[in-house]
Order: structure tokens, then sequence, then C-alpha cells
């Protein structure tokens, strides 16, 4: 079975896997995914309020969703 990056990007965010979740960030192709990524660890590290930190997460979940639910499934044969 094939995963996307938005499936690992689900997991690592599900599961606090920070470190695999940052390595995502670097190999992924999708620069937008990336971007959200980014901003999620950068409120988890160095975020002053929870709102930050709630927010970017809301961001991040939400964009995968989409991206899920917009890009075609992988066929392996």
């Amino acid at each position: 079975m094939i995963y996307s990056d938005y499936d690992r990007a689900l997991y690592y965010t599900i599961w606090g896997q920070w470190d695999d979740l940052l390595i995502l960030m670097v190999r992924t192709d999708d620069h937008f995914l990336s971007k959200k990524i980014e901003v999620f660890l950068h409120a988890f590290h160095y975020s002053s309020t929870d709102q930050q930190l709630m927010e970017s997460h809301e961001e991040l979940l939400h964009y995968i969703d989409h991206a899920m639910a917009t890009t075609a499934p992988v066929m392996t044969v």
C-alpha cells in the first residue's frame, strides 16, 4: 500500500510525531502542506498563546482534509 503525504501528515499530527512531521515538511512536493506544517510546528514550539497553537493545528487539519478530498487516490498495480 502506498501512503500519500496527506495520510502521513494526518497520522503524524494526530499521534504527535513532530520529528516525522518535520521530515515530511522538508520532503513533500506540496508547498502548501509544507507551509502549513511549518506554521504549526513553529506555533507548537514558540507560541505565546494556546489560541495561536489551536488555530494553526486546525488550519493544518483542515488543509489535509481538503487535499485528501480533492486529490485522486494513488492506485497500485
